[in-house]
């Protein structure tokens, strides 16, 4: 199987890192914004303010690392 060119770029990315990833899905593209927590040869582990986020590999558009979160701002 051959990998999209922005999903090789992502299993460079070192696990721990900030990243948002643009991925295929059925109604078109969406993204994962997150912590990298794992990439295999056939996915990645994206973890999200709502949960881990599984991404195929082959579904990846592109990806990239991220500056971190603003900090919050005081009540």
């Amino acid at each position: 199987m051959t990998l999209p060119p922005a999903a090789n770029k992502l299993q460079n990315i070192p696990v721990g890192s900030r990243v948002v990833v643009r991925y295929r899905i059925a109604e078109g593209l969406t993204d994962a914004l997150g912590y990298l927590s794992g990439v295999t040869d056939t996915e990645c582990t994206v973890q999200t303010r709502t949960g881990d986020v599984v991404i195929a590999l082959e579904l990846v558009q592109a990806a990239k690392m991220v500056p971190p979160p603003p900090p919050r701002r005081p009540p």
